[in-house]
C-alpha cells in the first residue's frame, strides 16, 4: 500500500485491538479514524453515518475540524459523500474540488484537501454510511488502498448496524423504522419478532490470524460446495431436467466463475477471514445489483445470494436450515421464498406471521398460510436484507402493510387493533351455531375451503356446514415424494371422519401450470396457466387419476362421496372423467370392497367455454362449483399472479357478475346445486353480491365465516337483488359496482 505504515493486514489487526478496548462506541469510532489515517498516511479520515431521514451526518473525523462532528449533515445526494452513498460504490479522485458533485462546507475546513477516496459502508447490500480519507497532495489512491478502506468499512458496518452509535433522539438508517406496502396474502395482524427462514451466517471474526490458512480454508470449502452441487445434479430427482435442475446448474456456473473466486481470494489476502471475505464480496455485489432494473439481473442476485449462503455455511459448519425447535415466542418468519412444506415444519403455536419477498396471494405457501390462519404479506422487496433476527415487526395481512422496527405509537395502535379484532372474533363466535338465514328468510349454506389435516378443526370451530372445496393437491405439494395410494386413502378417510355427517367435496388433483410438484418432471410451457394441468393432465395420465379416485372411493365406504373435476373446458372431458369413476367403482365392487352409499360427480366452472355448455353439462353433472379466481382471470385474460395487472379489473364488475348469475340461474333451472368457492365468497362485500344474484351455497376460507355470516344475517336478499340487478346490465363509466354496493351496505347498516 503506497505510503502506508503496514498495509491492510496490520490495519485489521490494530482494528481488532481497538474493537476489544473497553470504551464507549463514540470513543472507539474516534480511535478508529485516527488509526485508519495513520495507517494510510492520510491527513483526513472521516465517517459519515446515514440517518433515517436519508441524510449523512459526520460522526467522527481525524483531520477536519472536530466541532463539525454531529453538526455537518449532507443530503444523501449531496456532494461526493452523497454520491458514494447513492451509487454504493467507491470514488477515487486526485482533485476532488474539480468534480461537479463537490460540495464545500466551511465548518469542516476541508478546502485545503484535494485527493479524495470515499467508500460505502455496506451491510447485506444496504448502505449504512460512507468512509472517507483525504490528502492535500493531488494523488490517486492505489487499488490496495481502496481495498483496505473497503475492508475497514465492513468492520464499521457492524458497529453501525448494531445501533451502538445512536445518540439519544437519533435514529440511524440501519435501525430506522421501515414501512413497506406489499401484497396481502393472508388476513390478520401479527406483532412479533423476526426469524429469518434461512438466516444469514453472522460473522463474528473478521480478521485472520493466518492468511494462508484462511485461503486454504476458502478453497477447500469451494471444492466441497462444487462437489455437493455435482452430486445433487446427478441425483435422480433432477437428472432429467426441470426448474430445480436449472437452478442448480446456475449455482454450479457461479461456483466455477473465476471472477467470483478471484474476488473472494483477493478479499482474504487483505487480511479477512474466509467467511468475512464471502460476506464482503456478496455485500458489494448486492449493492450493485439491487440498483439494477433488469429482472434477469435481479434474479441472478437471488442465485448469488443462495450460493454465498451455502458457501458461508460450508465455511462455518452451520446447517442449511434453522432449528425449528428453537423458534421464539411470537415469531414472524421472513423469507425470500418458501414452499408450503417448509412452512408446516414450524411450530404453529409460536408462529405469528409470514413475510415473503416473492409469492402472490395465489401462491401455494399463501394458501397454506390462510389454512393455518397465519397473517402473511408478500412482494416485499429485499425483506431479508433489511430485517435482522429479533427485530420487532408488524404484519398486516389485511392491507399488505409491513412495519419493521415500528415506533412505539405505531405498535400501540396495532396492539389496539388486535384487541378490537379479538372482540369481533368473540362476536362472530357467538354466531357459530346460528343458522345462516337472511332477513328475508333465504338460507345460505356456508362451507369452508380446506386441503390439509390442519384445516379439519376449523369445521367445528366455525360451525361450517361442510367442506365445499377440499384441495387434494396440497397433500402432494407438501410431501417429499409422491403419496402412495394408502397414504391418500388415510388422509381422505380422516377428512370424512372429521366431517362426520357434513358433506365434503373433494377436488381431484389440480396440478401442473404453476403448481409444480418437486418430485415430478416439470414440462416447460409458454403459458402454463393455459397448459397441461388439472383434468387435462389427469386424463392424459389416467393411472395417476385412477389411483386417486380409487383411494377416495375406498375411503368413503358406506358414506356419501362428492368428487369434483377441475379445469373442465368441454362436456366431453367431464364425460371421460366420470367414466373413470365408474370404472373404479366396478373394480372395487369386483374385489369385494365397501362402496360409498352415494357418489355424486361434479365439475368446476372456471373455463369460460363452459359458460356456453351449461345445459349440456348440467344434464350430466350432479352439481357445479364455480372457481371465481380462475374464471375472472380467464374472462379478462389477466394473470392473477402478476401484480402489474392483477388489480386491473374488479371481480365485482358487470361482465363477471352476469356470468356468475347465469351459472346460478341455469343450476336452479336444472335443480342442481351450484356453489361458489373462489376468493370472492370470502369477502363480505363479495358474499353480499353473490347472495343478491342467487347463490345459496358458498365455500370460503375459515377465517371469513364469521364476517360473512354476520353480513348475511342482516341482509335483505330481495332488496339487494333489486338494487344490484339493474347495475349488472349497465356498462356506463359511472361509479363502479363495488362502490355502489359499499353505499348500499352503509345504508343498510351492514359491516363489510
Amino acid at each position: 500500500m503506497r505510503g502506508a505504515l503496514g498495509g491492510p493486514r496490520v490495519l485489521l489487526r490494530r482494528l481488532r485491538e481497538v474493537m476489544a478496548e473497553p470504551v464507549g462506541a463514540q470513543e472507539r469510532l474516534d480511535r478508529i479514524v485516527v488509526l485508519i489515517a495513520a495507517n494510510m498516511v492520510a491527513e483526513v479520515c472521516s465517517v459519515y453515518v446515514l440517518r433515517s431521514d436519508a441524510t449523512l451526518e459526520l460522526y467522527a473525523t481525524e483531520g477536519l475540524k472536530r466541532e463539525a462532528v454531529h453538526q455537518t449533515v449532507l443530503g444523501s445526494d449531496e456532494g461526493l459523500v452523497g454520491l458514494v452513498a447513492s451509487q454504493a460504490s467507491a470514488i477515487n479522485l486526485s482533485n476532488a474540488q474539480a468534480h461537479p458533485a463537490f460540495s464545500y462546507r466551511a465548518e469542516t475546513g476541508e478546502e485545503i484537501y484535494h485527493s479524495f477516496l470515499g467508500v460505502p459502508v455496506l451491510r447485506a447490500g444496504n448502505t449504512l454510511g460512507v468512509l472517507v480519507v483525504q490528502n492535500r497532495a493531488r494523488r490517486t489512491y492505489s487499488e490496495e488502498e481502496v481495498e483496505a478502506l473497503q475492508t475497514t468499512a465492513m468492520v464499521l458496518a457492524e458497529m453501525i448496524a448494531s445501533g451502538q452509535l445512536a445518540r439519544p433522539g437519533d435514529q440511524l438508517a440501519a435501525r430506522q423504522s421501515v414501512h413497506v406496502k406489499g401484497a396481502a396474502l393472508s388476513d390478520g395482524i401479527a406483532l412479533g419478532h423476526v426469524v429469518l427462514h434461512e438466516p444469514r451466517v453472522v460473522v463474528t471474526n473478521y480478521i485472520a490470524d493466518d492468511v494462508q490458512g484462511e485461503l486454504q480454508h476458502l478453497r477447500a470449502a469451494l471444492d466441497t460446495l462444487r462437489s455437493n452441487l455435482d452430486e445433487m445434479l446427478e441425483h435422480g430427482d433432477v437428472v432429467e431436467g426441470g426448474e430445480h435442475r436449472d437452478v442448480l446448474e446456475a449455482y454450479r456456473m457461479f461456483a466455477h466463475d473465476r471472477g467470483w473466486v478471484h474476488k473472494l481470494e483477493e478479499a482474504v489476502l487483505t487480511g479477512l477471514t474466509a467467511e468475512a471475505a464471502v460476506e464482503r464480496v456478496q455485500s458489494d455485489t448486492r449493492a450493485r445489483m439491487l440498483r439494477q432494473t433488469d429482472p434477469f439481473l435481479r434474479e441472478r442476485l437471488h442465485d448469488l445470494d443462495d450460493l454465498a449462503n451455502r458457501l458461508m455455511r460450508q465455511l462455518t459448519g452451520r446447517d442449511h436450515a434453522p432449528a425449528r425447535e428453537s423458534l421464539p415466542e411470537n415469531a414472524v418468519l421472513v423469507a425470500r421464498s418458501m414452499g408450503p412444506a417448509a412452512l408446516l415444519d414450524y411450530d404453529r403455536k409460536r408462529l405469528r406471521g409470514l413475510v415473503l419477498e416473492e409469492g402472490g396471494a395465489h401462491s401455494h405457501v399463501a394458501i397454506v398460510a390462510r389454512a393455518l390462519g397465519i397473517p402473511a404479506v408478500g412482494e416485499i422487496d429485499n425483506a431479508t436484507g433489511m430485517a435482522d433476527p429479533g427485530d420487532a415487526i408488524i404484519v398486516d395481512g389485511t392491507t399488505g402493510d409491513l412495519h419493521m422496527r415500528p415506533l412505539p405509537d405505531m405498535e400501540a395502535a396495532y396492539a389496539e387493533r388486535v384487541r378490537l379484532r379479538a372482540r369481533r372474533q368473540q362476536q362472530y363466535q357467538a354466531l357459530r351455531d346460528r343458522p345462516c338465514i337472511t332477513k328475508d328468510g333465504q338460507e345460505v349454506c356456508l362451507m369452508i375451503n380446506a386441503g390439509l389435516a390442519v384445516d379439519l378443526p376449523h369445521l367445528t370451530d366455525t360451525g361450517a356446514a361442510g367442506i365445499g372445496l377440499f384441495r387434494t393437491e396440497l397433500q402432494f405439494m407438501v410431501a417429499p415424494n409422491f403419496p402412495r395410494a394408502n397414504e391418500q386413502y388415510a388422509l381422505y378417510r380422516a377428512v370424512l371422519d372429521a366431517a362426520d355427517d357434513k358433506p365434503v367435496v373433494f377436488r381431484t388433483l389440480d396440478i401442473g401450470g404453476d403448481k409444480v410438484l418437486p418430485y415430478m418432471r416439470n414440462v416447460e410451457e409458454e403459458n402454463p396457466a393455459l397448459g397441461w394441468r388439472a383434468i387435462r393432465l389427469g386424463l392424459d395420465r389416467p393411472g395417476l387419476l385412477r389411483t386417486q379416485l380409487r383411494a377416495l372411493l375406498r375411503a368413503a365406504g358406506n358414506r356419501s362421496l362428492k368428487i369434483m373435476f377441475p379445469m373442465v373446458a368441454a362436456v366431453q372431458e367431464f364425460e371421460q372423467a366420470r367414466q373413470l369413476v365408474e370404472r373404479e367403482l366396478t373394480h372395487l365392487r369386483r374385489h369385494g370392497h365397501k362402496l360409498p352409499d352415494e357418489v355424486q360427480v361434479g365439475s368446476m366452472v372456471e373455463v369460460p367455454s363452459l359458460l356456453y355448455q351449461l345445459d349440456e353439462l348440467l344434464e350430466r353433472a350432479d352439481f357445479l362449483s364455480v372457481g371465481s379466481n380462475d374464471l375472472v382471470q380467464f374472462l379478462y385474460a389477466i394473470d392473477r399472479g402478476n401484480p402489474r395487472v392483477a388489480s386491473r379489473f374488479d371481480p365485482l364488475s358487470p361482465p363477471v357478475l352476469r356470468a356468475l348469475k347465469d351459472v346460478a340461474d341455469r343450476g336452479r333451472a336444472h335443480n342442481k346445486s351450484v356453489t361458489l368457492c373462489g376468493e370472492l365468497a370470502s369477502q363480505p362485500i363479495g358474499a353480499l353480491a353473490l347472495a343478491a344474484i342467487g347463490y345459496r351455497s358458498l365455500s370460503l376460507s375459515p377465517s371469513a365465516i364469521g364476517p360473512v355470516k354476520a353480513v348475511l344475517l342482516e341482509l335483505d336478499c330481495r332488496k339487494a337483488a333489486q338494487f344490484l340487478s339493474p347495475l349488472i346490465h349497465k356498462t356506463d363509466s359511472g361509479k363502479p359496482i363495488r362502490g355502489r354496493l359499499e353505499d348500499f351496505a352503509a345504508q343498510e347498516g351492514l359491516q363489510i
